[in-house]
């Protein structure tokens, strides 16, 4: 089998194709912002409060690289992190002022590019190909290093 028609090299350049859309687009609009960044600052805002590991599950991002990223997020002042209540080790996570000011900024041109990342299908076949897409990854959600965990209720 040649390898250009491998699933797993073709996720992985349309993950290439992805992130390289952000990044241009958020340049074009003087953002400083990454996908992972912009996944956490969603999360964060719907879910206020959270600890980090509860919104590492959330993005499906492993904890220790998104130690990272919320370090970068705070140091910028998009982020407030504060000593839990219930556990003085845990740190909650929320969105400061100027945090809600960049995803408000941010995500009419995040959805706006969603399109360019399924170029060359119709509106129907994007349909198909998110619904394809969601399914086999949520087949594989427990294989990944860091899966898929939503908050329980």
């Amino acid at each position: 089998m040649d390898f250009h028609a491998m699933p797993g090299h073709l996720i992985r350049r349309l993950n290439q194709i992805s992130v390289a859309l952000f990044a241009e687009r958020m340049g074009r609009a003087g953002l400083r912002l990454t996908p992972v960044q912009f996944a956490a600052l969603s999360a964060l805002e719907s879910n206020p409060g959270i600890d980090q590991a509860s919104l590492a599950g959330l993005i499906a991002h492993d904890r220790a690289t998104l130690g990272k990223v919320i370090d970068r997020l705070e140091t910028r002042g998009l982020i407030l992190r504060a000593t839990a209540e219930h556990d003085r080790r845990a740190k909650t996570l929320a969105l400061s002022a100027a945090g809600v000011s960049m995803l408000a900024t941010a995500r009419p041109i995040v959805e706006a590019l969603q399109p360019a990342i399924t170029a060359g299908l119709d509106a129907d076949e994007q349909a198909e190909f998110l619904r394809l897409l969601s399914k086999v990854t949520l087949a594989g959600n427990a294989l990944s290093r860091a899966p898929l965990r939503p908050l329980k209720d």
